[in-house]
């Protein structure tokens, strides 16, 4: 039996990521501060609001949709299906997505830019440590169907 069919992950690895994403924003922004200039603290908290807005957004419509669709939300369990309505039709991880947007979003908010910087750092190890291995699970478990979805659907947007 592939070792992917039954889950994807042993661990919850996105909310620790981004959780570490934020933390080390903070610290560098202490140590290495990127001042902003005034008229861009008002502009960059308006599309920092924004933003916040878009993100929670997204994750509840995931949210809803994977529950709607009788599906798991947490990574860590069994897919029983291919979710491809609501968000899921146009990026493949509305739900990392959403983190993102709400990482930069905060960072926009209080004007520390390192937020921006590290919130790529956590998509990036996202990609890598999360995803890749989410889709191997659904590889597994859905064949043609899940790459017919790939070819149709943004893993990010």
């Amino acid at each position: 039996m592939n070792a992917y069919r039954s889950k994807s992950l042993s661990f919850p690895w996105p909310p620790l990521l981004y959780s570490l994403a934020v933390i080390t924003a903070l610290y560098l922004n202490q140590d290495y501060p990127v001042p902003l200039p005034y008229p861009w603290i008002i502009v960059c908290w308006g599309i920092g609001a924004l933003l916040t807005i878009v993100a929670v957004t997204l994750n509840v419509w995931a949210v809803k949709t994977l529950i709607e669709s009788r599906t798991t939300v947490l990574t860590q369990r069994c897919t029983a299906h291919l979710v491809t309505k609501g968000p899921f039709r146009f990026t493949r991880n509305p739900t990392y997505l959403g983190y993102t947007l709400l990482t930069v979003s905060l960072g926009l908010m209080i004007g520390n830019v390192w937020f921006v910087a590290m919130a790529a750092v956590a998509a990036a190890l996202t990609t890598l440590l999360v995803i890749r291995c989410e889709e191997m699970h659904l590889l597994s478990r859905f064949g043609c169907e899940f790459e017919f979805y790939c070819r149709h659907t943004r893993r990010w947007i």
